[in-house]
């Protein structure tokens, strides 16, 4: 696969810059603005890594783990009760997670991984 190319690594990206600059536009409390500031951070860096190096499965992965984070912490950190920071996180989570694990079976088929069969 060619680098800068994989669609779902862009939704990635995307939802990592929107995480990261949706203080602007939220309202947050600290906890808030700090876990939306580095899980974005983390996953726009992920995304730019992976479609840099879209043979990586290993940064899929990190999509999963990131978009996990996102998706637990409006209660990890205490913001459930911001409606639309906790909805961002959730349904950026959702998106991240989705992303990441859409891509797993291509990039281990690609790269020689352990892929089940194509028939």
């Amino acid at each position: 696969m060619k680098a800068w190319t994989r669609w779902q690594d862009y939704v990635a990206l995307v939802v990592g810059v929107y995480a990261l600059l949706s203080f602007l536009w939220t309202d947050t409390n600290t906890a808030a603005m700090t876990s939306l500031i580095v899980l974005g951070a983390l996953i726009t860096l992920a995304s730019l890594a992976s479609l840099a190096r879209p043979q990586m499965d290993s940064m899929e992965w990190v999509h999963v783990a990131l978009g996990a984070l996102l998706f637990i912490a409006p209660w990890a950190t205490g913001y459930s009760d911001m409606t639309l920071a906790s909805w961002t996180s959730w349904i950026g989570g959702v998106l991240v997670v989705a992303a990441g694990l859409s891509v797993i079976p291509m990039v281990r088929h690609i790269g020689g991984g352990k892929a089940a069969p194509q028939h």
